[in-house]
């Protein structure tokens, strides 16, 4: 297949969790943006799941920019008194509600799916309808450090513990090509300095260890390297755009410029 046919055929797009991280797809967006590349279908988990219905319901790379770099961990956590986790997410699901309105995820311009983890259960649920910011604060709740959410008598957490790089969520939308973009290769851990850091740490070393053989269905994979970058600093963000960018960059003028593209 090659690059001219591959801009016409239906491109799906899965964004993975990371964390602060997760400021890499903005750039990697940017990279779409400028190759003139539409994704038919985008699929996301965690932070992932947030910059993925930012997009869906057609939020530009430059105006996700601007809302993360004016963000900081208070804007979306707050202490909670519940046996279930240390933190609440509420915060983020009034981010969302103010920057789309109280939207549901079938009325998204682009086709999306959230993925979560039905904690009592050990499945993954993969959410194509419904409340947005519902969906958004599952997928993006860290087991231990942030209550789950509860929809549909499921008890629901960070969706990275299921489905990290979510490219299988995208198998009923009739895509041609999938590109995967893989957060969790290589960072950097601060040393922890309470007991927030110790879950959050642990959480990613787990994910680590499943993310390759979930990007690897991927057709196309972008995989940047984060390795000096941790996973909570928000000062980094600016960075961490530029290194998202530059990686789809290079990613994509290989597979669309250059090389025939083998799917998968």
């Amino acid at each position: 297949m090659t690059a001219k046919t591959i801009l016409r055929k239906n491109i799906g797009l899965a964004l993975g969790g990371g964390s602060v991280l997760g400021s890499a797809h903005i750039g990697v967006l940017k990279a779409f943006d400028e190759f003139n590349l539409k994704p038919k279908g985008i699929s996301g988990t965690s932070i992932g799941a947030l910059v993925a219905t930012m997009y869906a319901f057609g939020k530009t790379w430059k105006e996700m920019e601007k809302v993360a770099l004016e963000l900081n961990w208070l804007d979306v956590s707050s202490m909670s008194l519940s046996k279930y986790g240390l933190l609440s997410n509420e915060k983020l699901g009034k981010l969302i509600n103010k920057q789309l309105g109280d939207v549901n995820i079938e009325d998204a311009n682009i086709p999306l799916a959230i993925v979560a983890a039905d904690v009592a259960r050990g499945e993954k649920v993969v959410f194509r309808s419904g409340s947005v910011a519902k969906a958004v604060m599952a997928s993006s709740c860290i087991p231990g450090v942030y209550i789950p959410i509860e929809i549909n008598n499921m008890l629901l957490v960070d969706g990275g513990i299921v489905e990290n790089v979510p490219v299988s969520s995208l198998s009923d939308m009739n895509m041609d090509v999938t590109i995967g973009v893989d957060l969790t290769s290589e960072h950097q851990k601060k040393k922890p300095e309470n007991i927030i850091d110790v879950l959050v740490n642990s959480f990613h070393i787990t994910l680590k260890n499943a993310r390759k053989q979930q990007s690897q269905k991927a057709d196309i994979r972008i995989a940047p390297n984060l390795s000096k970058f941790n996973i909570r600093d928000t000062d980094q963000i600016q960075e961490l755009i530029k290194a998202g960018y530059s990686e789809a960059k290079n990613v994509l003028e290989k597979q669309f410029l250059s090389e025939e593209i083998t799917v998968n």
